[in-house]
């Protein structure tokens, strides 16, 4: 089906810079230079610059970047490692894959990480916890990190929805032991395909890191360091993202304002709770523009009717997905929001008349 409003526009942002697109790819195929080569190097030195970390070690998706962070800060049989049900399979399965035991707590009415409940699930197995920044809203890492501290924990951010964003003057990944981020096509940042990045302040943890996404090597391809994996995020899609990261702070911009024309077009809408809003202490990137409706399916029925392409993230939480078995979890919160949460359109390249356009479908199904 063709929507009049795509939940996103690959195509619209390809055309509006097509000769930045095709110089980059011109210039890196010209030169040869595929792996792990200067076009890498200076897009890991402008995100670790940007996140405000020292080191920044990119690979190839947002999974490998969890999977070899749970890996260098060695979780594994025997450990729990805390985190959330409402989130992406691969947070949960990070730790899974790496031998340790996931342990779920409930999400706040943000989304994001309970804070109160992370204590109570802290056992003597406890050894890391995984914070999840959501939709580009921050989670209360001040509070996670003093439990982090008080108990000999390590962190680490997924922030895979949330480079830009901040809590209380810091970004989002300069929190944690390690945070990860992801460049999947339709992140705040996105690559022609899948993409990853480690960001940590630790050098030894960097080294580590490095070894593992290049089967073991870091300095000498003759010299093998550990067994490692092969999870290189490539020249030409570093590339490609370091031209398109010039213009991401103007890309934040263009989605807080979209964000406002939502807030402003859904005021008064009884029943209808929208995305948290940007704070004092929450600088909000609106990775996704989240709406709460009793009559979910309803509402998502007509605006696809409307031509208004939507998506559901979750529609079936981590927890109740029967062959993860992890259904022992008593998580009231986060199956409320998974029957009610819809995400509308939300990307730079939208136009003023087809938000209006989103807004009057919805207050069309109001009324």
């Amino acid at each position: 089906m063709a929507y009049k409003v795509p939940f996103v526009n690959y195509k619209r942002q390809y055309q509006q810079l097509k000769g930045e697109f095709d110089g980059v790819f011109e210039k890196v195929m010209s030169g040869g230079d595929f792996i792990l080569r200067r076009h890498l190097e200076t897009f890991e030195k402008n995100i670790a610059a940007f996140v405000g970390t020292k080191h920044a070690i990119g690979v190839n998706t947002g999974t490998d970047a969890l999977y070899l962070s749970a890996h260098a800060l060695e979780f594994g049989p025997g450990d729990e490692v805390i985190t959330v049900a409402h989130t992406f399979v691969a947070t949960v399965g990070a730790i899974v894959q790496c031998g340790a035991t996931p342990v779920l707590v409930d999400v706040q009415d943000d989304f994001n990480i309970d804070v109160d409940r992370i204590e109570e699930a802290i056992t003597t197995k406890t050894k890391g916890i995984i914070p999840v920044h959501l939709n580009g809203h921050a989670c209360e890492m001040d509070r996670i990190m003093e439990l982090a501290e008080k108990y000999g924990l390590k962190v680490i951010e997924d922030a895979a929805q949330a480079l830009g964003a901040s809590f209380k003057g810091n970004q989002c990944g300069s929190f944690g032991d390690t945070a990860i981020f992801s460049f999947y096509p339709a992140k705040m940042l996105g690559a022609p395909g899948d993409g990853g990045m480690v960001c940590t302040n630790d050098d030894s943890l960097a080294r580590k890191l490095r070894a593992f996404r290049d089967n073991g090597r870091v300095d000498n391809v003759e010299v093998i360091e550990c067994f490692g994996w092969n999870t290189r995020l490539d020249n030409l899609h570093a590339a490609i993202l370091d031209m398109k990261f010039r213009y991401f702070d103007k890309w934040i911009q263009r989605r807080r304002e979209i964000a406002q024309m939502y807030d402003d077009g859904f005021i008064g809408i009884d029943g209808l709770l929208s995305h948290p809003r940007s704070s004092n202490d929450y600088f909000d990137v609106y990775q996704n523009y989240v709406i709460r409706f009793k009559e979910r399916d309803k509402l998502v029925e007509h605006l696809r009717k409307a031509g208004v392409e939507v998506l559901i993230s979750w529609p079936n939480p981590m927890h109740k997905q029967k062959a993860l078995e992890l259904s022992h979890f008593p998580l009231a919160m986060t199956e409320h929001i998974s029957a009610e949460v819809v995400s509308l359109p939300m990307y730079p390249e939208l136009s003023d008349e087809e938000v209006d356009y989103v807004i009057k479908a919805v207050l069309d199904f109001y009324s």
